[in-house]
């Protein structure tokens, strides 16, 4: 498609917007756009504004072809004219939609957030992947709900509102991966991954049940007794007999604060006795839990979940770095041989009288 020269298009462009057969329409359009891209010494905004009407018209008459190539061109300037931008965006055909959904930075939040309010599933993800998310964008993606919610999470760009916040943590299935995303997701306040955690998280959330980001004590947990043990074992052994005492089936445990299922579950994963397990589930020191997870061939989501519920409070970002790099540089027998028969098992010695205080200090 041979494309005009400017001073020819402007000459062009009344009669274009009369009536012009489709393919005239369409070899204009390509000159406007090369007038918005190929002259950055004009007043780029005047003259974006004086094309928009003529744009509007011609998008009426030509094929949707023509319309992904102007999508797509106008999805690249800092200075588009608005209304034609609008109305690409809007745009049934995802086609056409998605170019400026993903990568304009003209289109207002607010038209983001009305279009994600209405539109369909590929027009969502494209918004869900751009490089920066408002938070009213966010919201409104959030209240479509389905996989876009994951989306959102993993995209670095997301800006989420503490209304945004309660809406995930009313959709988080506890054993789902609404749950398990955000808890892993880099700045998601202490607060709100408490909730997430804690087995007593409220089915139903809204805006003022989240409250800014705050620090809290932590609280040890509470030690289940010789007949909790004696009544979770018998399961816990059954599970591992048949193949299901898993990542998902431990994780269930620690999200729904089932803590002698826990223990057992670590317990029988790792071979050690559940003194041990005890030991590290209450050390102040992360190490001897992040081995006890690792002996247990439990992922780093798991153990992650596991030390983060433990006190009620979220690890530091530096805690959890060291936690992380201690689990991805652990070799599974040292860990083995260590919560089973090394200074870890040692300093858990009950007859020692110290035990409680011991810093392991392995060599991996």
């Amino acid at each position: 498609m041979m494309a005009n020269l400017p001073a020819d298009i402007l000459v062009e462009l009344e009669q274009a917007v009369a009536a012009c057969p489709p393919d005239r329409c369409a070899r204009i359009l390509s000159g406007i756009v090369q007038l918005l891209t190929g002259h950055r010494d004009r007043p780029q905004e005047l003259l974006a504004r004086v094309v928009d009407g003529v744009l509007l018209r011609l998008t009426e008459r030509v094929e949707a072809s023509a319309l992904v190539q102007l999508s797509t061109a106008l999805a690249e300037l800092k200075v588009a004219p608005p209304e034609t931008l609008q109305r690409l965006a809007s745009h049934d055909d995802p086609d056409v939609a998605c170019p400026v959904l993903l990568k304009s930075q003209v289109v207002s939040a607010t038209d983001l957030a009305t279009i994600a309010g209405s539109c369909g599933e590929r027009h969502q993800r494209a918004i869900a992947a751009r490089n920066s998310i408002e938070p009213e964008v966010t919201e409104a993606l959030i209240k479509r709900g389905g996989p876009i919610c994951l989306a959102l999470i993993k995209n670095p760009g997301t800006q989420f509102s503490e209304a945004a916040y309660a809406a995930l943590i009313a959709r988080a299935d506890p054993d789902g991966e609404i749950a398990k995303a955000l808890v892993l997701r880099p700045g998601t306040p202490d607060l709100v991954v408490r909730k997430l955690l804690s087995p007593k998280a409220p089915a139903k959330a809204n805006a003022s049940t989240v409250p800014p980001a705050q620090h809290a004590a932590p609280v040890p947990p509470k030690l289940p007794c010789p007949a909790d043990y004696a009544s979770a074992r018998p399961e816990i052994v059954a599970l591992s007999r048949v193949g299901k005492l898993n990542d998902s089936t431990v994780n269930r445990f620690t999200i729904r604060g089932e803590t002698a299922n826990l223990f057992t579950a670590l317990s029988v994963l790792s071979g050690a006795p559940i003194e041990i397990v005890e030991h590290v589930m209450t050390d102040d020191d992360c190490e001897g839990l992040v081995m006890a997870c690792r002996a247990a061939r439990l992922n780093w989501a798991t153990t992650l979940a596991i030390l983060s519920n433990r006190s009620g409070a979220r690890l530091s970002f530096v805690e959890r770095e060291r936690a992380q790099q201690i689990f991805e540089t652990l070799l599974l027998s040292t860990s083995q041989w260590t919560v089973r028969w090394g200074e870890i098992a040692a300093s858990a010695n009950p007859n020692d009288p110290g035990h409680r205080g011991t810093k392991m200090g392995v060599n991996r």
